[in-house]
């Protein structure tokens, strides 16, 4: 009351407020008794905080932004928001995002799990973007009864046997198949030498699927060696697989130790081809690489020519206006994610987790951004997989090859 009426109050010798006087001189207000005019303030003032506000739905996302897994977090960020933009509402009501970045740590993730359904109060999750960190994350969401979908872990152990836990990318058992069958026809390999990082779930996942396969087939896994996330020398590895010949090398890890394995290879004048997985489809791959990883294929989550839903053209002229770079499979997914969610609490009339938990596993002929999508056994949804080469710096589409 006193920034209306006057430093003093309204019958105070003080310094008044000149806006509020003159507003006060022009309105019918002054000819009320004074006892009136401060029933009836009351009054309007009851009546302004009695006016409903729309609730707001919140999204939950726990993402690597920093650490070395960024790149891949901060293009599932950048698909989500573009999503948000496209569709800020569910059910009438505006959906707020709240992002917690993992650090690229399991530990992280498993915190920004607990603090989004513990403090922020969320009604579903998006992440992780790595099957390690979402495997940290998952049972916590999975106890509290919380949807939580991630746009990228592509290990089996992230959605099986769980009734919350779901995925919008592939998942590894079909990626390494495929990937084995694309070394064993398209490439024509018979010999396969594979470099795995331990420290990883996907890599491990990844490279037991690929050899399964590739062995069923007839091939030969000629060498097997293990490295660990961060690590930069793999001269001895180099050194040690050219003595079993192979004429491919697979290496499903994530884009750093990809890029600095083939330049390595480079300047040791080894020309073995490299296969890898969908952990390699970022743009660093290539600013780390350089001409080096020209020449290599990886299995994908998306390529831009596989838009062709309406959603799809739809959300790749948003995402290309917005970020002036050309879709990739991370940000892709990141729509699928948020897309599926919101159609699933929009048949679920609401964001009970059970309810919106039923609603995404009964997904079907979903036309999302990455193609149309229906939810499979343990919420795996059922896609081809894509395969692209690196061409003069480029990502180039080369096939999709359905399971």
């Amino acid at each position: 009351m006193k920034r209306f009426w006057g430093k003093k109050g309204k019958k105070g010798k003080g310094e008044d407020n000149p806006l509020a006087l003159s507003l006060f001189a022009l309105s019918p207000f002054r000819l009320f008794p004074p006892f009136l005019r401060s029933l009836v303030l009351i009054a309007t003032l009851l009546l302004f905080w009695a006016v409903p506000v729309t609730a707001e739905i919140k999204i939950g996302l726990y993402l690597p932004m920093t650490g070395p897994a960024a790149a891949m977090g901060q293009m599932v960020w950048e698909g989500v928001q573009v999503a948000h933009q496209l569709q800020p509402q569910v059910l009438g009501q505006p959906v707020k995002l709240v992002l917690v970045d993992t650090r690229s740590d399991r530990i992280e993730a498993a915190n920004a799990v607990s603090r989004l359904i513990e403090k922020d109060k969320v009604a579903a999750i998006i992440g992780e973007v790595i099957s390690s960190d979402t495997l940290a994350g998952v049972p916590i969401a999975e106890r509290a009864k919380i949807p939580n979908i991630s746009p990228t872990a592509t290990s089996p152990l992230v959605t099986q046997n769980r009734r919350f836990a779901f995925r919008a990318a592939y998942v590894d058992d079909l990626q390494g198949k495929v990937a084995a069958r694309f070394a064993w026809e398209n490439l024509k390999a018979r010999r396969v030498a594979v470099l795995i990082d331990q420290a990883q779930d996907y890599c491990v996942g990844l490279a037991n699927f690929f050899k399964q396969e590739f062995e069923r087939r007839g091939g030969q896994i000629v060498y097997t060696s293990y490295i660990q996330t961060g690590d930069q020398d793999f001269s001895a590895q180099i050194s040690a697989l050219k003595g079993g010949k192979p004429d491919l090398i697979y290496a499903p890890n994530y884009y750093t130790e990809v890029a600095l394995l083939a330049k390595q290879l480079q300047d040791l004048g080894v020309k073995i081809p490299i296969l890898s997985g969908d952990g390699a489809q970022v743009p660093e791959l290539i600013s780390i690489g350089g001409p080096a990883v020209d020449g290599m294929y990886f299995t994908a989550l998306f390529h831009r020519q596989g838009a062709t839903t309406e959603l799809g053209r739809k959300f790749m002229q948003a995402y290309e206006s917005t970020y002036k770079k050309p879709l990739d499979g991370f940000a892709a997914l990141g729509g699928d994610s948020y897309f599926l969610l919101t159609a699933a609490m929009t048949r679920a009339g609401g964001t009970d987790g059970g309810k919106v938990a039923q609603a995404l596993a009964a997904t079907k002929d979903f036309a999302g951004v990455t193609g149309v999508i229906t939810m499979g056994p343990n919420h795996n949804p059922i896609k081809g997989v894509t395969v692209i080469k690196v061409e003069k710096g480029q990502f180039v589409y080369q096939t999709t090859i359905n399971p």
